[in-house]
């Protein structure tokens, strides 16, 4: 009897532990199954030739038939892309607008406070439409992925067209529809924490691109806004005012045609009834078709510490969508008092801090998953705290000068957008698969009351005070450590 080794290569490895060694780098470059046991195998020549010919031809080909590991599941690559694609579309239509809001809403004559509240209303109005949404989204992609994609053209065509009308409140009713839209924030969470199509593995990495392109959206939404309205075009259809709505608008419409080429939706959700075991619970069992069957548990059969990781990573994510708008609110409205910043000036001085964040959140995606959630919660949240107390140490000592306010703004937009990275990753990975939908909503009414509060927030900080203004930031920070401390146990998940 003579033997062969294969050639099948196993990319995941095995550690001295058995346990596999997790890929980030390349997450989004294959969708392949991973083998789950050894590299190396002995596979036996067949001495009958009437049995030989089936193995003959595998053997040839010098691959064997891998087993999917289940923890390391990814869907299909350009639905990935295209989900992730969209969430920077969101990032970017949500942000493009804040650099010229202020000087548009008095333009139409409106004030700061009401510019802050176009910021934040679109975020009110996408909580509200996403319980009708999830009811009939039939656990799917698809329809909710239409609705955005249309909410988003229509609110930025509103949003443009105030000026012809000269009314200000169509500006807010734009808003109000692309708010519509923005339960794509949720669809894209949701997706890539989805235990039918992603493996508990991947799901922080996953996480980690969306933030990434968070970041993206945040910095290149302003700088675009602003650009937009340096260039100006002195027309009363296309301007510095309503370029930002007509340019979302198009690229909204080509994402729209991409994805009808390129997202492939999941199958519909299959229940079955089940204990609470968490960890276990995502692979115990599946459907005929080998997705994963969802396991159904009642509110009742959560335990308390349970409860208390659901509690303490919703205030983590609202805490840190509260600072990262209130930061991005009070920017044009700050430094316009303090510097006598243009529109343009802001959106680059807010593009300028998210672009020093992306080297530190590409090597996130390459290296989180080798931490613990909990670990990288603690350290984005210590590095984001760190720029408020250094900007209330400024504004104290009345040293606030162009490059100090910098460095806190960098530190605040990496802190808590590293931060963000793993609140739905950590609490899908304590939750049974059934519970997706649930804890997705839960992070994302998190995400919006932060955001629309930290508007609000923003836009009213220079006549709050500036120090008052930091000093509320702090405290809500003070809270999640507080929780943070007290479940840390609790928060131990399995890392990737």
């Amino acid at each position: 009897m003579s033997a062969v080794l294969s050639t099948v290569v196993d990319y995941v490895g095995h550690g001295e532990s058995g346990a596999p060694k997790r890929p980030s780098w390349n997450v989004l470059h294959s969708s392949a199954p991973t083998p789950s046991g050894s590299s190396l195998s002995v596979q036996p020549v067949p001495t009958s030739t009437s049995d030989a010919a089936p193995e003959e031809f595998e053997m040839e080909g010098g691959l064997s038939s891998p087993v999917e590991d289940p923890e390391l599941r990814l869907p299909n690559r350009g639905s990935l892309v295209m989900m992730i694609a969209t969430n920077v579309l969101l990032q970017f239509a949500f942000f493009v607008t804040v650099s010229s809001a202020a000087l548009y809403a008095e333009y139409l004559g409106g004030s700061a406070l009401f510019a802050g509240l176009t910021i934040g209303i679109p975020t009110v109005f996408s909580g509200l439409a996403l319980i009708p949404l999830a009811k009939y989204d039939q656990g799917r992609y698809s329809l909710p992925l239409k609705v955005v994609y249309i909410s988003i053209i229509l609110g930025s065509i509103l949003h443009a067209v105030a000026y012809k009308a000269n009314f200000l409140y169509l500006i807010l009713m734009g808003r109000i529809v692309s708010g519509l839209g923005f339960t794509g924030f949720l669809y894209s969470k949701r997706y890539c924490s989805d235990p039918r199509i992603i493996g508990i593995r991947r799901r922080t990495t996953l996480a980690s691109w969306l933030v990434l392109g968070q970041a993206f959206g945040f910095s290149v939404g302003p700088f675009i806004g602003g650009l937009l309205y340096k260039i100006g075009f002195a027309n009363e259809v296309f301007n510095g005012y309503t370029s930002p709505g007509w340019v979302t608008s198009l690229v909204t419409v080509l994402f729209m045609i991409a994805s009808l080429y390129l997202f492939k939706d999941v199958p519909k959700p299959h229940r079955v009834p089940s204990s609470n075991s968490v960890e276990g619970a995502d692979a115990a069992s599946t459907s005929a078709s080998g997705i994963p069957a969802e396991v159904a548990i009642s509110v009742g059969q959560l335990t308390r510490q349970q409860w208390g990781v659901i509690v303490a990573m919703c205030w983590s994510s609202m805490s840190c969508f509260f600072i990262l708008g209130s930061w991005e609110a009070n920017i044009p409205v700050f430094t316009a008092a303090a510097f006598n910043y243009t529109p343009y000036a802001a959106g680059n001085f807010i593009a300028l801090g998210g672009i020093a964040t992306v080297p530190f959140l590409l090597a996130s995606v390459r290296y989180s998953p080798r931490f613990q959630d909990r670990a990288t919660l603690a350290t984005g949240s210590a590095i984001g705290t760190t720029g408020l107390v250094l900007a209330l140490i400024l504004l104290a000592t009345d040293r606030v000068v162009f490059g100090s306010f910098y460095v806190c703004w960098v530190l605040v937009a990496l802190g808590f957008n590293l931060a963000s990275t793993c609140t739905l990753s950590l609490l899908s990975k304590q939750l049974p698969g059934a519970w997706n939908a649930r804890t997705s909503l839960a992070i994302q009414y998190s995400n919006y009351s932060g955001r629309v509060t930290g508007a609000v927030l923003g836009g009213a900080g220079v006549q709050m005070g500036m120090k008052n203004y930091i000093a509320v930031q702090i405290g809500v920070v003070g809270v999640g450590a507080l929780l943070h401390l007290t479940f840390w146990k609790q928060l131990k998940a399995k890392t990737g």
